[in-house]
Formats: structure tokens, sequence, C-alpha cells
């Protein structure tokens, strides 16, 4: 097969996907089956793609032109590839758990609820094979509106504030800041193209440098950094896979792509680190970093601690950037892979445990691990992870932010980053603790109270996906390269 074939393929299907989860929303096994195998299907165009093209990056497809210098248009190079196949495989693993989820939770309008889930994959797919900036943003409004019927999904008073307060950060930063942003670029570059290099070199100097990025990355509320940040655990009142798909497989990695895009291909990471552009943000990633680490040690809810963890680790892939040098900016393209497998395990977790004990504060889940062994040793593999601890996958793109940290001499930095680890520990380990070593013991026999297999099986395989993850991420980092280099 081609690979403009295959690029449209993998935008088209999900989008059947949805058409045929309202159409047959009556006949749940035949529709959940019809979305299973178009998970698949895409996973396997996206592969195709890799086989065909590798890490090179490819000429550009036009697919319609709106406007002079304004297209619809695709192309693919190794950053946009991962976070595909990434995005991909994960709909796989989301969908499965999520129908076990809707079912056993008895949940309404799956129909509804899977369309608009295909549909933001869809907008992801979108996002990742873009050739220039205005494509991007045309499906990273889309995932906005195809998000947020999933956190309002619901229905209740809840559901419809944390739903209006996600809509309105995300809609709000992207026209407001983003958009402007971007009619600049335009304006000073007379391109939108993603280009090796960078774009806006001769083009803009001094101050408004760092006055255009502020743009970007306020503009780019998917990225969830501090103050645009409230409209991710708002979002929390949504059901647990809306959570995976917001955490792991779409939105908030949508918005660490984004700045990596706009940093590597519009700005160019040499330009930065000459500018100076990007030292203010590597500070106020810093900052993020070790706030909302504080801020998740002060939640009792799991949902609502695991969602500031998120506001933290984001902030990781933000700093890779902002440090502007090659090892910073692999580090962050590789802990997008790490963060997403470690964070779908622990909120797959979360809602593994919220069906079979309808608890939601970790005060209460005491003893509870010794009554689902499954789901909490998932949870401390995904927690070990996040907090960077060998063999897990984790370890290795931290270790390699604190090499780009060390490269530009910012041995500050390096100590939030071993800080951030410390508050990781602290708010994560003491989850399984009380699952396993807390709690009233006695002989009499318990009952397991492990979920269904479709709810059990998906967190255990990311957690495994996790350790494997540390064998092969020099891989991951081979194919990255190019990304980083001019030639």
């Amino acid at each position: 097969m081609e690979t403009n074939t295959a690029i449209l393929l993998s935008i088209i299907i999900p989008l059947l996907a949805a058409i045929c989860n309202i159409y047959i929303k009556k006949h749940p096994n035949l529709r959940d089956s019809i979305t299973l195998i178009s998970s698949i299907l895409t996973f396997l165009n996206v592969c195709i793609i890799l086989y065909n093209v590798g890490n090179n990056t490819t000429d550009t497809m036009i697919l319609f032109s709106v406007a002079s210098g304004l297209t619809i248009s695709f192309h693919v190079e190794p950053l946009g590839l991962l976070f595909a196949l990434l995005a991909s495989g994960l709909w796989i693993v989301t969908h499965i758990y999520g129908v076990g989820y809707m079912r056993k939770n008895k949940e309404e309008n799956h129909g509804r609820f899977f369309a608009c889930f295909s549909l933001a994959i869809a907008s992801v797919m979108g996002i990742a094979f873009s050739s220039n900036l205005f494509t991007l943003f045309f499906f990273y409004e889309a995932l906005t509106l195809t998000t947020y019927p999933l956190v309002a999904h619901k229905g209740s008073s809840e559901a419809l504030k944390g739903a209006r307060t996600y809509f309105g950060i995300l809609i709000g930063t992207s026209i407001g800041l983003q958009l402007i942003a971007i009619i600049w670029t335009l304006v000073i570059a007379g391109s939108l193209d993603f280009t090796r290099g960078g774009i806006l070199l001769g083009k803009i100097e001094g101050p408004l440098v760092a006055l255009l990025l502020f743009l970007y990355v306020f503009g780019i509320g998917k990225a969830a950094i501090m103050p645009f940040h409230r409209w991710l655990p708002a979002a929390m009142v949504a059901p647990t896979p809306v959570s995976a798909l917001l955490h792991a497989v779409a939105v908030v990695k949508a918005g660490v792509f984004t700045i990596l895009k706009v940093g590597i291909y519009i700005f160019g990471i040499d330009f930065l680190k000459e500018s100076g552009a990007s030292y203010w943000l590597m500070w106020l990633a810093a900052f993020t970093i070790i706030a909302a680490s504080l801020i998740a040690l002060t939640k009792d809810n799991l949902k609502a601690r695991l969602a500031y963890s998120t506001i933290s680790q984001l902030s990781y892939i933000t700093l890779g950037m902002a440090l502007a040098t090659s090892m910073g900016v692999l580090g962050a393209g590789l802990h997008i892979v790490m963060h997403a497998m470690g964070k779908i395990t622990l909120f797959m977790c979360a809602g593994s445990i919220y069906v079979a004990t309808h608890k939601t504060k970790i005060s209460e889940m005491n003893g509870l691990g010794r009554l689902m062994p499954i789901t909490f040793v998932a949870f401390l593999i995904g927690s070990l992870s996040i907090i960077g601890l060998p063999p897990l996958g984790g370890s290795w793109s931290k270790w390699l932010l604190i090499l780009g940290a060390a490269d530009r001499n910012q041995f500050l930095i390096i100590l939030v980053l071993i800080l951030s680890s410390l508050l990781n520990v602290a708010y994560l380990l003491p989850i399984f603790v009380k699952g396993f070593f807390l709690g009233k013991k006695d002989n009499t026999p318990h009952k397991s109270l492990e979920s269904s297999t479709l709810i059990w099986l998906p967190p255990a395989f990311t957690a495994f996906c996790c350790l494997v993850l540390f064998f092969v991420a020099d891989d991951i980092l081979l194919f990255l390269t190019p990304i980083v280099s001019l030639e």
C-alpha cells in the first residue's frame, strides 16, 4: 500500500467507525466488534507507513488548498509517526477496556460514547501527520470538539460544569493565543510548513521571539502548563476510559506533541538556544513540575491525584523543548511514549477499582490490594515507571532530560527533576502500600474483587509494556534522532 493512501486511511477508518457506532447503536456486540476491528486496522495502517518510510521524512501530500499558503496537507516524519503508532496502538487497548468498563458500570449512550471516541482518534491521526501549522490547528480544534461530549457524557450538573471548563479553556487559549501566533508566523515567515531547522531564523529577533513563543505555549492549552491547567482536573468527571484517552492516548499528548513540533520545526532548537527565547519557559515548566506534584500530594481522590500528576509529567516534555538541546528534545520525545504507557496503566487501574468497589478515595483503599492483586501490581509497575526507576521505561526519558539539563549547565533544573521523582514516590507508592499492607487482617477468606477480564487485562498488558519499553528505549531514540539533525 502506498504511504499517502495509508495516511488517509488512518483518518478515514476511525471516521467510519464513528458512523457505525451511531447507526448500529442498538446492536452492542456488532457495534463494539466493528470498532475493535477499526482500531486494529488503523494501527496496521500506521505500521504500513512505518514499514514504507522508517524514520525518514516524506514529501508533502496536499489534500486541498483553502487559500494561498493555507493547505490541508500531510507528511510523515519521525515524531509524528511515533505519536501515530502510540495513539493507534493504545486505541485498541482503551477500546477493549472501554467496552468492559461501560458495560460493567452500566453507563448509558454507548453508541454516542464510542462514536466520539473514534472521532477523537481520527483527529489525533490528522494532528500526527500534519505537514503544516494550519492543518495541525484544524485537527487540534476538531479534537477539542469531539472530546467535549465525552467529558460531559454523564450529563450531571457536575459533568456539564467540568465540560464547560474543559471546553472554555481549550477553545479560549487556542483561538485567543495560538491562532494569533499562527497568523503572526505566516505574516513574518510567509509559510506555515514544518521544516527541519525551523522557519523563523532571520525573520524575527530580540524580545519578539520570546513573545511569539509565549503565544504558542499558552495557546496550546492541551499541554496544561500553569496557569492554563484547570481544564484537566475538571475533566476528571468523565468516565475512566475518557480519562485514559485524555491523559495517555489523545488530548494531553496532542498538546505536548504540538509544543515539540512548534519548537523543532517552526522555531528550530538552535534558534531557541541562541536567542535565549525559551529560557523563561524552562523555569515555568520547572515550576509546574513541582507545584502540580505538591498539589497531587493533597488529593485524596485517586483520579484527581493522577490528574495533577499528569500536569507535572507533561511539563517534563515542555521542559525538554525549552532546554533547546538535542538530548533534551530526544528525552521529551521519549517521555511522550513512556508517560503514556505508565499513566494509561494507572488510570485503567483506578477505573478497575471503581467498578469493583465504587471507591474513589485513596483513604478508603486499605486492604484492597489483597483482594485485587492484579490491579494493584499493575498500578505499582505503572507508578515505578512514572517515578523513573529501572527496569521501567520512564527511567530512560528522565535520564535523558537530566543529561539535557547538564548540557545547558542548568544544575538547578537537575535538582528539580530529582525532587519531582521523590514527590512521585510520595504520592504514588502509598496507594500500593495501603492496598497491600494496611487494613484489617484476619483469617477470614475474602472473595476476589477483580473485575471482568476486559477490565483487568488491559492495565496488566500496559504494565508489561512499561517493562518492555525499558529494553527498547535505545531503538526509539535511534528512530527519533533525525528530528534533531539538520542533515
